[in-house]
């Protein structure tokens, strides 16, 4: 089936995808690159690249190999990272590809050295997370000698957490870092990073949920815009009489007769379990309430006051912010679980 008869559907908004990556790189005083691994968190690696390149973006950020090969050639030269190095399932692919690794462990150095030897990667070196990247010690012992670096990476902890005193100690430990091993570029931030301001931007700022309306931090507030809406279309209108219940498990009741819409929608789609209780379509600026459970496929909703038809299109309240405080859930979590099922409907 062809994706304009899909009965759920992306609203995304490319203006408000290149004005979110313009603020970022404005708020940190520093040219802002693109993390568009996981599919672009789900909106689409392809046309996010392409719009976002055609903007100016330079510098793009992959997980895998397999995320490099499906994302092509980027047009205007512009540069790819693949975040999770290189395996020696990887070399392969790697001397294939244009995309530099980063380099995360003494293992892959010396893979890249032996493998391609003169070509330029990337390094990530660890300043505080403990998860990828070279020990301070490994960076500055010598074993990065003979190797061409563009870019120098670490990454922030606690980016997105008020008051962290995480934040400063790693930018300490980078800056540190900075004068002991030489590379072209040096990047320390995320999308939170980006909004702590120009200490954190160096020479190149990594961000990613910001990019796709994601909240960060307060400072982002007014300045990041939504890119993300969803749409299910209605597969039926009941009447509901009072006293039965809607749903698996029989957990919503009708106090009264009430009509409910049932749309296409469920925790296949991204749209989780977590919603029951607190999820809602919009009707004409109305919040109409979910009426039971999220099942894999089918959500019902309750008309109250408002009125849809057999075939109609609603919204779904999927602020990312307001939906991650409603369910517990992350921003991240919201919009990288969004599946293959829905139209993905770019405005021109």
């Amino acid at each position: 089936m062809t994706q304009e008869f899909l009965p759920l559907r992306l609203d995304l908004d490319p203006q408000a995808l290149v004005a979110n990556w313009r603020w970022l790189g404005e708020r940190a005083a520093a040219p802002a690159g693109a993390a568009v691994k996981a599919d672009a968190y789900g909106l689409g690696a392809v046309e996010v690249s392409r719009r976002l390149a055609d903007a100016g973006c330079r510098d793009f950020f992959v997980a895998t190999w397999a995320e490099a090969d499906a994302l092509g050639a980027l047009p205007f030269g512009a540069g790819l990272s693949v975040l999770h190095g290189l395996r020696e399932e990887d070399i392969a692919a790697a001397l294939a590809s244009r995309a530099r690794p980063v380099l995360n462990s003494p293992a892959m150095v010396a893979r890249w050295k032996a493998a391609a030897p003169g070509r330029p990667c990337d390094v990530m070196v660890d300043t505080g997370m403990n998860r990828l990247g070279l020990t301070v010690e490994e960076a500055c012992s010598g074993l990065l000698d003979g190797l061409e670096i563009d870019l120098l990476l670490s990454h922030l902890a606690c980016a997105d957490e008020p008051d962290s005193p995480m934040n400063e100690r790693q930018r300490g430990r980078f800056v540190d870092l900075r004068g002991r091993v030489a590379a072209k570029r040096y990047s320390l931030a995320n999308s939170a990073g980006a909004c702590l301001g120009p200490d954190y931007g160096f020479d190149l700022i990594r961000p990613g949920i910001a990019l796709y309306g994601g909240i960060p931090r307060a400072e982002a507030r007014g300045h990041i815009t939504r890119v993300v809406r969803i749409e299910a279309q209605v597969l039926q209108v009941r009447d509901v009489p009072a006293g039965d219940t809607v749903g698996y498990g029989a957990t919503f009741t009708a106090e009264r007769p009430m009509r409910v819409a049932i749309l296409n929608l469920g925790y296949a789609d991204g749209y989780l379990r977590a919603f029951a209780g607190n999820g809602a379509a919009l009707i004409d600026g109305r919040r109409c309430p979910l009426a039971g459970r999220v099942s894999m496929d089918l959500i019902a909703v309750d008309l109250t006051g408002a009125d849809a038809v057999e075939g109609d299109w609603l919204e779904i309240d999927y602020a990312l912010e307001s939906a991650a405080d409603r369910t517990g859930l992350s921003q991240y979590e919201l919009l990288t679980g969004l599946g293959c099922r829905y139209q993905r409907r770019w405005k021109e």
